[in-house]
């Protein structure tokens, strides 16, 4: 699950704040319970117990179930994440572009793998054929098991501006036969052929519904991913305004006619656990990948 700083999360912010809603959580993450027994484990009657479940389930932590006459409780959340504002920087002048997913330029991929449109899936899932089909630009969302997509925006910097900063945005997570909540996945950013570095996706996550992701989607599988945001500076990388790695502006050759972007597992990944990326109608961002250039 992904919060922002919103009155739209305030429900499971609500939620949380509570230390014997905390502990409900703590019980249910190792077991599906009726409230009967989760009221006997935090000893206080089932009426309240019923009520803590209800601030739960209002904010989509849990789900209840119905097993004969029993009201069963079961943890629908594995990680939750906030996403800050983004900080003020100096004002430079910027060069912006939005980049849809399935506008890639290169690629070479494994299934499990696809593409999905704003009303079907494009072509045949797991057939890697079809990412070569020319309805491919439409994709909203694009995914694969192994190996890397590329993707080139314009270079729109003249020879008297300076680069002073470089931001890339994207909502990716792991890719997972369906969907799996818990499965890690190294996955590298290179920006014209120089590798910025690795970040590991939690999972593969369909525990809500992406907030854009089209109705006909099912529920059990990619809903949404995280949104990252990866800074490269005169003196370094930061990866959500941490620091990142150590390549730098000057590691980049930005003389070049376009800006090549690509996302990859490397073959020497601890963990392989695919990429799925979302675009603009899919997900919880609205967006494109986006790259900005910030000049001076």
């Amino acid at each position: 699950m992904q919060l922002d700083i919103s009155n739209n999360s305030l429900p499971v912010y609500k939620a949380l704040a509570n230390p014997m809603r905390l502990k409900i959580i703590q019980i249910l993450s190792h077991e599906k319970l009726n409230v009967r027994t989760i009221a006997e484990q935090l000893g206080i009657s089932t009426t309240i117990t019923l009520k803590h479940l209800q601030a739960l389930s209002d904010a989509g932590i849990i789900a209840f179930e119905r097993n004969g006459h029993n009201k069963i409780s079961t943890l629908k959340v594995d990680n939750i994440s906030v996403r800050f504002p983004e900080r003020i920087y100096p004002s430079f002048e910027i060069h912006e572009s939005n980049i849809p997913v399935g506008h890639y330029t290169d690629f070479s991929i494994e299934p499990s793998c696809g593409l999905a449109g704003q009303n079907d899936y494009i072509g045949k899932v797991d057939n890697p054929a079809y990412f070569m089909d020319p309805q491919r630009i439409n994709a909203g969302m694009v995914w694969f098991s192994q190996g890397f997509v590329e993707y080139q925006s314009p270079n729109f910097l003249a020879k008297n501006e300076h680069l002073e900063m470089l931001d890339l945005s994207v909502e990716l997570g792991s890719e997972f036969p369906f969907s799996n909540n818990v499965w890690p996945s190294d996955i590298t950013f290179y920006i014209n052929d120089i590798e910025i570095g690795t970040w590991t996706s939690p999972g593969d996550f369909s525990d809500t519904r992406g907030k854009y992701t089209p109705d006909w989607v099912p529920d059990n599988v990619n809903q949404y991913g995280i949104q990252k945001i990866l800074r490269i500076t005169d003196h370094g990388t930061y990866l959500d305004g941490q620091p990142f790695t150590s390549i730098s502006l000057a590691d980049i050759d930005t003389s070049m006619q376009t800006f090549k972007i690509r996302f990859a597992i490397k073959t020497d990944s601890q963990n392989k656990g695919g990429i799925t990326l979302f675009g603009k109608g899919f997900g919880n961002y609205d967006q494109d990948i986006n790259l900005k250039l910030f000049y001076s």
